[in-house]
């Protein structure tokens, strides 16, 4: 394929797709290598590897004393974009973030990933630091991925941080961004964070990927919100099993979105982990059926702790 875009945008059946998160600092990328070949076999589209922020840390350097430096516990996002595409021969799709990132360091990471002939990116603001009430942009840095957008648009366009202009001689960035279908946690309302959408498809984006929800009815409705405003771009839904008993106050509360009653009451009756992956399966089972049968262009699966689950889905699906 051309781009991930452009795939999204052509006439096929419904694809698979899934995103992995880079291994720990330190750690083996074997582990990572053996949860994607669980997948393969069915064929995914692409793949998307996650990005996480700089984090600050304070060190005791003596008594008393701490020195405050920045660490990143899961590097290596563009290294993992590489391998995962030269051992599979997929296309795959690193994130670029605001959180923790100057513009500067963004634009090397544009550059390293064109030297790859990696040219499909998900362009998102990311977290708010640990401990912050708020999300605060790096020095000089953003504060809406619709402002990375622009400056990966202008990237393509062969304009530098510095105001040089370059023939490029690479294949342009093609990028997606996120939606919420039960609005962004700092959105004010639904139709405002579908604004915010709208100025990040305006900078150049080309598709949505949302955020994970348990009930089909509020992906539909997005997607009609979505159009009604004019963003025309393919909308892809995002699904993540249930997989522990714990997900059903952790999930809410961090990603702020609800579980369907039906869902609710068949979790309240789980006594164990393994009772939750049961119905993770088939209630996820059952959300990408309707998807599929409603012609999306792919569903997208979010594999943090699910990749058996998944697996199980996608035997049932694909």
């Amino acid at each position: 394929m051309s781009s991930v875009a452009s795939f999204l945008k052509s006439k096929h059946d419904t694809a698979f797709s899934f995103e992995v998160l880079p291994p720990l600092r330190g750690n083996s990328i074997d582990t990572l290598f053996n949860s994607v070949e669980r997948l393969m076999q069915f064929e995914p589209a692409y793949i998307n590897i996650t990005t996480h922020r700089t984090d600050v840390v304070y060190k005791e350097v003596s008594a008393g004393i701490f020195q405050r430096t920045t660490q990143r516990k899961r590097p290596g996002t563009v290294a993992i974009a590489a391998a995962l595409k030269s051992r599979y021969g997929v296309a795959t799709v690193p994130h670029i973030i605001c959180s923790g990132f100057t513009p500067s360091e963004l634009e090397n990471e544009l550059i390293d990933l064109s030297y790859l002939g990696i040219n499909d990116l998900l362009v998102l603001r990311g977290d708010r630091a640990k401990g912050d009430n708020s999300f605060i942009q790096e020095n000089g840095g953003y504060m809406h991925a619709a402002e990375l957008c622009e400056q990966v648009s202008r990237f393509n366009a062969g304009e530098l941080l510095d105001g040089t202009i370059h023939d490029m001689h690479t294949v342009p960035f093609s990028f997606g961004v996120a939606g919420y279908p039960e609005k962004h946690e700092e959105a004010m309302n639904i139709d405002m964070d579908i604004e915010h959408l709208k100025a990040k498809i305006d900078s150049g984006a080309e598709y949505v990927v949302t955020q994970m929800f348990f009930d089909n009815a509020k992906y539909f409705e997005f997607v009609e919100r979505c159009r009604v405003v004019g963003i025309d771009v393919p909308i892809i839904p995002g699904i993540k099993p249930l997989t522990s008993l714990t997900q059903q106050a952790l999930l809410p509360k961090t990603f702020h979105i609800d579980l369907p009653m039906e869902l609710a009451e068949q979790l309240r009756g789980c006594k164990t982990n393994d009772d939750v992956k049961v119905l993770g399966v088939e209630w996820a089972t059952m959300q990408a059926r309707e998807l599929k049968a409603a012609g999306v262009p792919s569903i997208h699966f979010y594999s943090m702790n699910a990749v058996a689950s998944i697996e199980q889905i996608a035997k049932n699906i694909y």
